[in-house]
């Protein structure tokens, strides 16, 4: 499974960032492998409606599930839109998260 994460670097040891849709980084884990795509969020520094654009960047690169701190309203509305499952409070690393995150499915 393909996790995202807003992250506040690029890498699995990087907290998770309580912003999605203005996180500095996103972060896309393959659950079985824990290998992952990094990318800089450019909508982090832009005007409204860097949610919904966020959103976007992780449907992009496959993602099936965010975990995050918390998400605006029209980021929620994107994500929902999009079917994936959203997981809010998260925080510590994007590696912890994502452990979490799996056992709890199991």
């Amino acid at each position: 499974m393909k996790i995202g994460l807003s992250a506040q670097a690029g890498t699995l040891d990087a907290a998770v960032e309580p912003r999605f849709g203005r996180c500095p980084f996103g972060i896309v884990v393959d659950s079985e492998t824990m290998e992952f795509d990094a990318f800089e969020n450019e909508n982090a520094a832009g005007p409204g409606g860097a949610g919904p654009r966020t959103v976007q960047e992780f449907v992009n690169r496959g993602a099936e599930a965010i975990l995050t701190g918390r998400v605006g309203p029209n980021a929620q509305e994107a994500l929902s839109a999009s079917g994936m499952d959203i997981v809010t409070g998260v925080s510590g690393t994007v590696r912890q998260a994502v452990e979490t995150y799996v056992k709890a499915k199991e």
